[in-house]
């Protein structure tokens, strides 16, 4: 099995972003056919937990969550999973609010943007998490 995968990464080249193959399939890492394979629920759990880190990273070294409970972090990680880091960054009230502490203005702030009417009940559970500092599941 590990020459096989040796020569299978020799032959087939690990792409990170999707592609289109010789036969014009969206492809990613080394030949996966995303179209007529896909992935797995297990492999699209690893990536998401892979996501959860990386964004935790990105938020914690961007933005003072010192007063945050779990629950309210994860609204910060969970916007920036939506939005991508800098999207996020640009809840300038937002984030001055978490930063102070101000959980109701916070939500406010949450819910007076673009990004919740796009996304709905959404952003109206998140900022209801954001607010009361328990779990909306």
């Amino acid at each position: 099995m590990e020459k096989l995968e040796q020569q299978l990464k020799q032959h087939e080249g690990c792409v990170t972003t999707v592609y289109l193959c010789s036969e014009n399939k969206q492809t990613i890492g080394y030949g996966r056919n995303l179209e007529d394979r896909g992935i797995t629920e297990d492999e699209a759990l690893y990536l998401l937990r892979n996501d959860i880190t990386a964004f935790t990273k990105q938020v914690t070294s961007n933005i003072d969550i010192s007063k945050c409970n779990p629950a309210r972090k994860a609204v910060l990680i969970n916007m920036a999973f939506n939005l991508g880091i800098a999207g996020l960054l640009n809840f300038k009230k937002t984030i001055a609010a978490v930063e102070a502490g101000k959980w109701e203005t916070a939500a406010i702030e949450m819910l007076n943007s673009r990004w919740a009417s796009q996304v709905g009940s959404r952003a109206d559970e998140l900022a209801e998490q954001m607010a009361s500092g328990e779990w909306q599941l």
